[in-house]
């Protein structure tokens, strides 16, 4: 897995290290230490980053970022086993726990660093996303059409130390309290066969 910068500055993800049989997805959708917690409960998924991604800067900062000085967005390495969950199954998961019609924002967290997005690695995972999208927007689920970025990949840039799970380690934050849980609850409510063991319990 990569690992997190040490010097408090961004560190770029390069994915030459992915286990046999891995497989990796990247989205983007609000605040990172949200999504990370949601895709961690996730059965079949081996590991979740925090980092920016989408934008053209090298090396940035979460300072940067976080006050839309770049053009990046906060977002989320997943590394996964295909044969455990599947593409489509994290995108399901994705477009649930997150509110894919909020054009540059997501709740209190405004601007285009907090966009909703995904970054495809292929082209498989591009057409899966885009008739996703497709799907509910025909479904009439939402009131507003989805605006959802689907860009290819390009780079990842590792967030800090301190964001890498950040919901784990600051269960007391009101932020965590008031935005990120309430974001886990939904999937435990609509994927609960996807919840691993040990989280199934926690409140």
């Amino acid at each position: 897995m990569a690992s997190c910068a040490s010097d408090g500055k961004s560190e770029l993800v390069v994915l030459n290290n992915l286990q046999d049989g891995e497989a990796i997805a990247t989205f983007a959708g609000g605040c990172f230490w949200c999504t990370e917690a949601v895709f961690e409960r996730v059965e079949g998924v081996n590991n979740v980053v925090s980092g920016y991604t989408g934008g053209k800067e090298e090396n940035p900062t979460y300072y940067q970022v976080s006050y839309g000085k770049t053009t990046h967005a906060e977002g989320i390495q997943i590394y996964y086993d295909p044969k455990v969950i599947t593409y489509q199954e994290l995108l399901d998961i994705f477009f649930a726990t997150h509110n894919p019609t909020e054009l540059n924002r997501q709740g209190p967290d405004v601007g285009k660093q907090y966009r909703t997005a995904v970054y495809y690695h292929d082209d498989a995972q591009k057409k899966a996303v885009e008739a996703t999208i497709a799907k509910l927007d025909k479904s009439g689920k939402y009131d507003k059409k989805i605006v959802t970025e689907v860009q290819p990949y390009d780079k990842f840039w590792l967030a800090e130390d301190y964001h890498q799970d950040y919901y784990e380690l600051n269960p007391g934050n009101p932020y965590i309290i008031n935005v990120a849980i309430p974001k886990v609850k939904k999937l435990k409510k609509y994927f609960p066969e996807k919840v691993k063991a040990k989280y199934k319990a926690e409140r």
